[in-house]
């Protein structure tokens, strides 16, 4: 099978709507943050968040780039792959799902480290329509600290720290995806961009 299927990589800060993004596009979708290192991976970087030390999840390198792209590459290229299931609050992979291409002619990959995979898909020969994820810094922080508070990922003070980070750190992050050529979009109009990719 031929790399005929567009790859919608959205980027964009966590809590911005990325997986919402994807399951209300129809198309099958890659969640990048199934990628992730499992918690006892001797490579995984260390922060300090409220006086305590802790992964850093935030940091490309926790993220397993190559296997992410082989993922997608091999979805693209054969119809079909399996996937992990990561889980933060188990700081690994649970599972395995799998991933059918079908006859779509899009697939939504989505995830904070999308712009680490950008280059590595166009150089795999894909081809790669980058999207950064544009909505309010602060409405990305509530969505955020109340959905990890829901979905008990970490303890809560690590939480708060980490979202005070992380909209600190949203400005700058967002300026290196433009960079790369990430093209900011609303979620109305990531919508109606994937809608349109999907219907060729």
């Amino acid at each position: 099978m031929s790399a005929s299927a567009t790859v919608v990589l959205v980027a964009g800060p966590s809590g911005s709507g990325k997986s919402r993004l994807a399951a209300l596009s129809g198309v099958p979708h890659v969640s990048l943050d199934d990628f992730y290192l499992d918690g006892d991976h001797p490579a995984l970087p260390v922060t300090e968040l409220g006086g305590e030390r802790v992964i850093d999840w935030d940091d490309p390198r926790s993220w397993n780039c190559p296997a992410a792209v082989a993922a997608i590459e091999k979805l693209i290229r054969t119809g079909g792959v399996r996937a992990p299931v990561y889980r933060l609050a188990a700081n690994a992979a649970v599972g395995e799902r799998a991933i059918e291409l079908g006859d779509a002619s899009a697939v939504v990959a989505e995830g904070v480290f999308a712009p680490q995979a950008l280059g590595p898909l166009r150089a795999a020969g894909l081809r790669v329509v980058p999207l950064w994820l544009d909505r309010s810094r602060t409405l990305n922080g509530v969505r955020r600290l109340a959905r990890d508070l829901a979905e008990r990922r970490k303890p809560a003070h690590v939480l708060i720290f980490r979202g005070i980070a992380l909209w600190r750190d949203e400005g700058r992050r967002r300026r290196e995806a433009l960079a790369l050529g990430f093209r900011p979009v609303g979620m109305a109009s990531a919508r109606r961009l994937v809608a349109g990719l999907a219907r060729r």
